[in-house]
């Protein structure tokens, strides 16, 4: 080979070895620039990633949220701030759309605590947004993303604000939006449960969308939706739960809630309150005229009556039936009745079809004035209802104080109390009637004839062999026998209700036990013996403003030289009235027939109490008691 074909090859060979060095140079220039892509699109997918991740985070600490009791108000609040600061916004906020008699407008309810809205705030100066009626035209991006059920994004950020706010001049608009870094308004709309709820709005430093950031805010518009479900289902439940579903009036258990509130505050306070009794008038009698559908349209117009005349602070509620209770937070009695007559006025004035014209009897009882104990308020309040209606109905009365309340009328209610709730079994059959009977009274001596028919006839159900007239004898010689020990009106006055009370407890017992005429076991005998604590304890001790009368009751077979029941108390431990009551008690059950024995005559009784002076009684009660009945003063 010549020395050019040498030199022929060896440029040959280095053309060859620059040719692989050309490709190789050019694979690792794509293979970097690749990796460079690589890199780009991993940082990229990082950065979405972690966006996705903060959005599931928001996503899970709202919906935690709503499956809590959390406030909505509380949950839009999380919202609006997680969204503004977790996700980068410039500013958030959930609007209401509203109506009311003036058309439509919108409400913020929820807005990102940020620089912005303090800005906004100062330039328009008192009220702030968030407290002010804004406006809603029907050409605004609201109105368009609300008709069209589509997220809207715009950059005309001051035509939003002039459209809310329209009676902004175009200089304060202007300095609200300058120096800012917002670019767009991205606007939501929310509808809840088919319904037109508002719109979830966020200001961003972005001028365009992305599709996946689209995506999102209709992720979040959704789960705000949910929690304005939620809660509305919440809010409904509860609404049920307080609520009388005839009327829309509070019920009983939510009243005695706020009675409970109020007792406090007035403590507090050194204030007084009142509570209004109303009771429908005739509701049986327009049941049974027009029907039933007439009796719940009465009750219902009463509802309204008191919707009508109640002031913010105070609380209607149906306590059951045709009854209603109104507490009356701060109001003293002089005010109270005037509010009372406002209301019984309303209820005569209102005219129902095919009815006519309804009335309410009503009473009135003031906390501090009348009583501080809350159920014997509540108490005294229905008295002075049931005043009003034994007295014709159609008025209000006001209550008196436990120690003004004549025994009586403590006595009639009592007895009303017992049947009406039926808080004896036996005696339901003749409840309705025994009620009608002594709401029909209005005189002091009628009542005090209806109140021993009464207690005749419930003595008869346990004791068939009662003669009719002896509870009356009862009274009339425990109130003698009292006053010779000089004891005072408020004990003569217990006594006199204890005296038709104390065997109620019978009335719980088994009819063929009272009524056997061989010798009872032991084990009978202990049952008989509860029959002071089943009066005291089981049926009266729910009635507060009996309460004093009860150990009375209880007593009363409590023997001088505590040998008696249940508790075996002795000699002064021993209230008076309750020995008053044994040793009367005692003498009657001697002269009556009885399934075991011939009836005594009031001689042979006598001889017989004697022979316990010391024992069942206190010998100057036997003294008097004998001195009583052989003058015959009774």
């Amino acid at each position: 080979m010549g020395l050019f074909d040498k030199f022929k090859e060896v440029t040959r060979k280095v053309s060859e070895v620059e040719h692989n060095i050309y490709h190789e140079k050019r694979d690792y220039l794509e293979i970097y620039e690749r990796n460079l892509e690589l890199e780009k699109e991993i940082a990229e997918r990082t950065e979405e990633l972690n966006d996705a991740n903060k959005r599931m985070f928001t996503l899970q600490h709202i919906w935690d949220m709503m499956n809590s009791s959390t406030p909505l108000e509380n949950v839009l609040e999380a919202i609006v701030n997680s969204t503004q600061g977790e996700l980068g916004y410039m500013h958030c906020v959930i609007i209401k759309k509203c109506t009311d008699e003036d058309g439509e407008f919108m409400r913020i309810l929820a807005q990102s605590n940020d620089a912005l809205i303090d800005r906004l705030n100062s330039l328009i100066g008192p009220p702030g947004i968030q407290t002010r009626r804004l406006n809603y035209a029907s050409e605004s991006v609201f109105a368009d993303t609300m008709r069209q059920r589509t997220i809207i994004q715009t950059k005309s950020i001051d035509l939003s604000l002039e459209a809310v706010l329209p009676d902004l001049s175009k200089e304060i608009v202007s300095k609200i939006l300058s120096n800012q870094p917002i670019r767009s308004v991205i606007v939501v709309p929310l509808v809840a449960q088919k319904k037109e709820f508002g719109w979830f709005c966020v200001f961003s430093a972005r001028e365009e969308l992305a599709s996946a950031e689209m995506d999102f805010l209709g992720l979040f518009a959704k789960q705000i939706e949910m929690a304005i479900t939620i809660a509305d289902l919440f809010q409904a439940v509860r609404e049920q739960a307080v609520t009388d579903a005839l009327t829309g009036l509070y019920n009983r258990r939510y009243f005695e809630e706020a009675l409970e509130k109020e007792v406090q505050r007035a403590k507090r306070q050194k204030q007084p309150f009142s509570i209004i009794g109303i009771d429908l008038d005739y509701l049986k009698k327009i049941n049974d005229t027009y029907g039933h559908s007439y009796g719940d349209l009465a009750i219902k117009t009463i509802a309204e009556v008191l919707k009508a005349n109640a002031r913010s602070v105070d609380v209607s509620a149906r306590i059951g039936g045709e009854e209603f209770n109104v507490l009356l937070p701060g109001i003293n009695s002089e005010g109270a009745m005037i509010a009372a007559e406002r209301i019984r006025k309303s209820i005569e004035n209102a005219e129902i079809d095919t009815v006519g014209h309804i009335t309410g009897s009503l009473g009135v009882a003031t906390y501090f004035e009348h009583s501080e104990n809350v159920e014997e308020l509540l108490e005294l309040t229905d008295q002075a209802m049931y005043t009003s209606k034994r007295e014709g109905r159609n008025r209000v009365t006001l209550a008196k104080p436990i120690s003004e309340t004549y025994w009586q009328e403590i006595a009639v209610n009592t007895f009303i109390d017992i049947l009406s709730k039926n808080r004896i079994p036996k005696a339901k059959h003749l409840s309705k009637e025994l009620c009608q009977k002594l709401k029909a009274t209005n005189k002091d001596e009628v009542s005090k004839e209806a109140l021993y028919t009464v207690a005749d006839m419930l003595t008869k159900i346990y004791n068939p062999m009662h003669t009719s007239g002896i509870i009356k004898k009862k009274v009339q010689m425990a109130v003698s026998l009292a006053k010779r020990f000089d004891l005072p009106k408020e004990d003569i006055d217990n006594l006199r209700v204890a005296v038709l009370l104390y065997d109620i407890g019978n009335l719980m017992l088994p009819s063929d036990l009272l009524q056997k005429a061989t010798p009872l076991t032991d084990e009978e005998r202990e049952t008989i013996k509860n029959h002071p604590i089943i009066a005291a304890r089981d049926i009266l001790k729910p009635i507060s403003y009996i309460q004093d009368v009860l150990p009375i009751i209880e007593h009363h077979h409590e023997n001088w030289d505590g040998s008696g029941y249940p508790n075996k108390i002795s000699k002064e431990a021993i209230p008076l009235t309750s020995q008053i009551i044994l040793i009367i008690d005692e003498y009657f059950a001697l002269i009556e027939q009885r399934p075991y024995r011939a009836k005594l005559s009031g001689k042979d009784a006598l001889e017989i109490i004697k022979t316990d002076m010391g024992k069942k009684w206190n010998e100057n009660l036997v003294r008097e008691f004998i001195s009583l009945i052989e003058h015959d003063i009774v």
